[in-house]
């Protein structure tokens, strides 16, 4: 599944559930939204009708009480309470930052803030998430963007319930994704003009891993701040969180939920090109909160995988009727490769949807890919990685693929040259 819901106004509107914990379970999807400001929906509207087909029931908006004066709020409904608990105690104009100012710092020093002077308000949000999830009743948190009183709100919930930070830092990045949309309403509210600080409406990873890194310095973990800045009991809480919020976990032995999962490949066509673009975006945000440096989000535009279509191969993988996966195929590759014989395809661009593929997606794909080169006439696959990602390295070299060389400088889609390793297979007629 895509996390952002689709609304034509709401830019932000994201399910927490679907997260791996720890442990091996999940989060349970429907139960708890995050969002930019609601007071863009409007009675009548198409907008309207999807939000209340959700059913939530709980409406936290985190925003100030005179932003939510000066710019609406939701339109009231008997099927849910609204609570304006606004968790940000000093204002903080992030479009008047100079340029130079770097959103890591600067981000993570107001989130820390917060924390500590929001106490009183994020214990109330807490209390009002918990008594939501343990109602069963779906809950949406809420503030201006979507981004950082929300982020820091939802990643507060994450953590309680197990998800690694990884994830946490992945989930708040995806503000990324509604950056642009987000950056032209800030532009329209203000005559057109562009922001002083060019992060407006951005969600680098790096702030929220700076924000856990002091909260685990100064508290312990995200159980010690619980405890002692907001005077809860953290193991209650917790308790109360995963027993409502997360899945059951999988028997014993079994693949999980998804081990059985069909899939179904299929040609890519142009209209498919929005969705590879943001997948491709999703897997980057992926890797960069995990340290994986190579790719960035909006290097590949619709462009470029039309282009692809046209002159080699976009396949797509589906599972129940979800997009799991996609890869492209090359008939030649000579940025990284040279001059060849055609004798090989050039995979390029295996992604899978990050934590909604089935198990083992990946592999199946590839798998796929090269039977699909061997249908060509072609005896190799080749492809190359990052030479410093050493984990997908392996992954490829468990599969079958052997390390042929090195590109010390093939061209980057943004222009700077970077080293892979290159590697390919024999393959069976």
């Amino acid at each position: 599944m895509d996390r952002h819901v689709p609304f034509d106004g709401l830019h932000n509107f994201r399910d927490l559930g679907g997260y791996a914990t720890s442990d091996g379970r999940r989060t349970r999807p429907g139960l708890v939204y995050r969002a930019d400001a609601l007071s863009k929906l409007s009675e009548g509207t198409p907008d309207w009708d999807r939000f209340l087909a959700l059913g939530i029931r709980t409406v936290v908006d985190l925003r100030h009480p005179w932003e939510a004066d000066q710019r609406g709020r939701v339109p009231a409904h008997p099927s849910f309470g609204y609570h304006n608990i606004s968790i940000e105690h000093r204002f903080y104009d992030q479009s008047a930052q100079a340029p130079d100012v770097a959103p890591g710092p600067y981000l993570a020093e107001r989130y820390a803030e917060v924390a500590e002077d929001g106490t009183a308000e994020i214990r109330a949000a807490l209390e009002l998430i918990a008594a939501s999830a343990a109602a069963g009743e779906p809950l949406v948190l809420h503030c201006a963007g979507g981004k950082d009183r929300t982020g820091q709100l939802s990643a507060l919930v994450l953590l309680l319930l197990g998800v690694p930070e990884d994830t946490v830092v992945e989930d708040y990045s995806l503000t990324e994704l509604a950056a642009p949309a987000l950056l032209a309403d800030w532009r329209a509210r203000h005559g057109g003009r562009a922001p002083t600080w060019p992060w407006v409406g951005r969600a680098p990873g790096e702030v929220m891993r700076l924000f856990l890194a002091w909260q685990n310095e100064r508290y312990g973990s995200v159980e010690g701040y619980v405890t002692k800045a907001l005077g809860m009991d953290a193991t209650a809480l917790s308790a109360t969180l995963r027993e409502h919020l997360l899945e059951p976990a999988p028997a014993e032995g079994t693949l999980g939920r998804d081990g059985g999962t069909d899939l179904e490949f299929r040609l890519a066509v142009s209209a498919d090109a929005p969705a590879l673009v943001r997948l491709r975006d999703r897997a980057a945000l992926w890797q960069l909160a995990r340290g994986i440096d190579q790719w960035r989000v909006g290097e590949k535009d619709e462009a470029h995988f039309r282009a692809r279509m046209a002159d080699g191969e976009v396949w797509l993988a589906h599972a129940d009727g979800r997009l799991a996966g996609a890869w492209e195929i090359w008939w030649d590759d000579p940025a990284a490769w040279g001059p060849r014989p055609p004798e090989a395809g050039y995979l390029h661009r295996l992604m899978t949807a990050p934590h909604t593929a089935p198990r083992g997606t990946g592999a199946r794909m590839l798998a796929r890919a090269e039977a699909r080169v061997a249908e060509h006439g072609r005896s190799l696959a080749r492809l190359d990685c990052l030479a410093a990602n050493s984990r997908l390295r392996a992954y490829y070299e468990a599969a079958g693929y052997t390390v042929v060389g090195e590109q010390a400088a093939k061209p980057h889609g943004l222009g700077s040259p970077y080293a892979v390793t290159l590697l390919e297979k024999r393959l069976s007629p």
